[in-house]
């Protein structure tokens, strides 16, 4: 999945298939060259706001289903955020991946449930907030002329 601006800047990309960086970049410049070059009618992916969201599918799969994640995946989003914009997805990009990836599962969608995957996200937030950062401080500093050395310990 690639989400990218209307200047053609990588907001997010998630790979489910093994390719190097090199082919990464290949596809996601091809990509986003392909897709911005196209008139409004010339539809083959989503726009949402300034941010086009667009999958690969393979032949097998159906591609009603992949528009479909899509929109489920902007609606978490919007849900999260409360009504998402590219700044959301620049600063809290690795909200964004985490979303992604209580959706989605090696590009399959693991859980269709909004409420679930909201609810799963929340409670990785109250976990994030509620454990303690511990505070290392410098006990005892030792000089010599070959070395520094320091003992932390945390204070409770």
């Amino acid at each position: 999945m690639l989400l990218f601006s209307r200047q053609g800047k990588l907001r997010l990309q998630k790979w489910y298939v093994p390719l190097s960086d090199k082919e990464r970049k290949k596809i996601s410049r091809d990509l986003v060259q392909t897709i911005l070059a196209r008139k409004p009618k010339m539809c083959s992916f989503l726009e949402y706001a300034s941010l086009y969201f667009c999958c690969a599918v393979e032949d097998q799969d159906n591609e009603l289903i992949t528009l479909e994640i899509i929109h489920r995946y902007v609606e978490l989003l919007d849900k999260y955020f409360g009504s998402v914009c590219e700044l959301d997805i620049i600063f809290n990009f690795e909200k964004a991946y985490f979303i992604l990836d209580e959706f989605l599962l090696g590009g399959e969608a693991q859980e269709t449930s909004k409420k679930n995957v909201l609810k799963a996200i929340e409670q990785a937030d109250l976990l994030q907030e509620v454990r303690p950062v511990p505070q290392l401080h410098v006990a005892r500093i030792t000089v010599q002329p070959a070395f520094v050395s320091c003992v932390p310990f945390v204070l409770s």
